[in-house]
Parts: structure tokens; sequence; C-alpha cells
């Protein structure tokens, strides 16, 4: 069994205007619709979780999912404070019966996942209990002191920026996420979690295009890759 979670819980604070960014429109569908898209023709995943405000229930189903032919399969979750915690609530709807199975950890923001690149994913953590998509760095890195004066720069050759979806199997993320509850631990991604309990975490290549909008400036860059400009 192959399930995904799509991270949609966030007020998004970075973002100016009355609508959460996961709602905002990007062509002719939301954000979120585009994002969910994918797994949804994806017939290697057979469920999805779909965790964001609970107050949004009624929006998501009307404005997102029926549009989409989804009402009927994903299955709305309440998000929580952090997205850590909006993540695990959705690994706990999933439950304890998909123990063997292979769960899809998403950004709801993440509009432009292919589908080649969800199932290398599913068969990456298939063969290794855990795999990410990242890019390797490209920029060269500084390290600033707290009054922003650089005081090194760092080697970029095995460093690697992460991006989603993160896929796991189910027994591993939830081992990880029940160490960092008990242990009052918040990662900045799923795959940090994995390791910190010190399991290997198998990074791929994704893409560039797999940009996470988070400001106004990437709402912009979303539209000129919508329209083939970038």
């Amino acid at each position: 069994m192959v399930s995904a979670i799509i991270v949609a819980g966030g007020k998004g604070g970075r973002m100016s205007g009355p609508v959460r960014k996961q709602y905002r429109s990007l062509g002719t569908r939301p954000i979120l619709g585009h994002t969910l898209l994918p797994f949804g023709r994806c017939d290697e995943v057979e469920k999805i979780f779909l965790v964001a405000p609970e107050g949004d229930f009624d929006f998501c189903h009307k404005n997102i999912l029926s549009p989409l032919g989804l009402q009927d399969s994903v299955t709305l979750v309440p998000g929580g404070a952090e997205r850590q915690d909006s993540v695990h609530n959705g690994l706990l709807a999933i439950g304890g019966k998909e123990k063997n199975g292979i769960v899809l950890i998403h950004d709801g923001v993440r509009p432009f996942i292919r589908h080649e690149q969800i199932m290398a994913c599913i068969s990456g953590a298939k063969e290794f209990g855990a795999c990410i998509l990242g890019i390797p760095a490209y920029d060269t890195l500084k390290h600033a002191d707290k009054s922003g004066n650089i005081d090194k720069t760092l080697k970029r050759g095995a460093i690697w920026l992460a991006q989603t979806p993160q896929a796991f199997q189910y027994e591993l993320i939830m081992d990880a996420y029940k160490t960092a509850k008990d242990e009052g631990y918040v990662g900045t991604d799923d795959a940090s979690l994995v390791e910190r309990i010190g399991k290997k975490v198998k990074i791929i290549n994704g893409s560039r295009l797999n940009i996470k909008i988070t400001t106004p400036e990437d709402i912009q860059l979303a539209e000129l890759i919508m329209n083939g400009e970038w």
C-alpha cells in the first residue's frame, strides 16, 4: 500500500493577502489543486490524505477536490500547530493497518511535482527504507555570524537542497516521529527525524522546477514556469 500525505495546514505568514498561499490561483486552478493532481493520477498511490486547517474543509471539498474529481478519493485531516504536528496527524490517519506500506509526504505548495519523480521516491523507499528528492547546491555557500558578516565559505560538493516528496516505509517514519515527540525535537523536514534515529536516507535528483511557493516572488516564478518561460 502506498499512501500520500499532502501537507497544506500552514497559514502562509510570509505571503501577503487574505487568501492562504495554498489556495492562491495559479493559472486555471489553485496551487493546491496543481499539487494534488499528479498524486491523484498516479496508479501506485492508493490513498491520499490532505492535511488542512479544519475550518477549511468545506472550502477544500468545494473549490479544490470537487473540480479535480477527487472529492471521494481524498481524506481530509485536521492540521496541527506546526508542520510536524500536521504530518503526524496524517500519519495517524493512515493507521496501523499499513505497517508494511510506503508513505509519501509532500508540501501542498510544491505544484510542479512530476509523475516520474513520485515513482522514483516510491521505488527508493521500497529499496532503502527512506528516499527523498533534492538538488545539488549550485550557488557558492557562505556561513555568516549573527551580525551578518561572512566567517567562512562552505564546500558545496556534498551539499544538497532537500525537496519533497519524501518517502518512507511506514513503520520507520512512525518510529522517527514517536522519538521526536517523546524528546521534544522539532526538525525542518521529515528526513531529519529519520536521520536522527540513526537510519540512512537516500537522496535522489529532483528538479529546480520543483519549487516551494512561500513568498510573493515565488508566485511570479511559478507563473513563469506555468507559461513555459523559465
